[in-house]
């Protein structure tokens, strides 16, 4: 199933949460996350985070993960153990944004998270 999109390019004006992705046959793997900042005002913050859910549409109370608060363009990426999280079957992005100073109140944010599964390390003997 991975790698995948769990939110594809897309402009961000205000919060929001992207769709449910099955993880298939990751489910209890390790993934990387790669969120791509594309485009971003002066004066506001992103906040991404990831949750998890057994059955597509209880989201539970908190996420799994968040990344730190982003100001800048770029790319960030981090990792996520599932094996903590054994009933999750669906993985889904949440976004909150803000904006403050002077200009159009409205935060403006080019993104996209690709989730992708951990290459597995073999060790091989001598």
């Amino acid at each position: 199933m991975f790698p995948e999109f769990l939110l594809p390019e897309t402009t961000v004006r205000e919060a929001g949460a992207g769709p449910g992705i099955s993880l298939g046959n990751q489910q209890g793997e390790t993934l990387i996350l790669t969120l791509g900042i594309t485009r971003i005002i002066e004066q506001e913050s992103l906040d991404v985070s990831i949750w998890g859910s057994a059955d597509g549409s209880d989201w539970g109370a908190g996420p799994l993960v968040s990344f730190p608060q982003k100001f800048y363009c770029g790319t960030y990426q981090m990792s996520i153990d599932l094996s903590q999280h054994a009933d999750v079957k669906y993985l889904r992005a949440k976004w909150q944004v803000n904006r403050w100073g002077k200009g159009d109140s409205k935060p403006l944010f080019g993104l996209y998270l690709f989730a992708q599964a951990r290459e597995r390390e073999i060790a091989l003997s001598a």
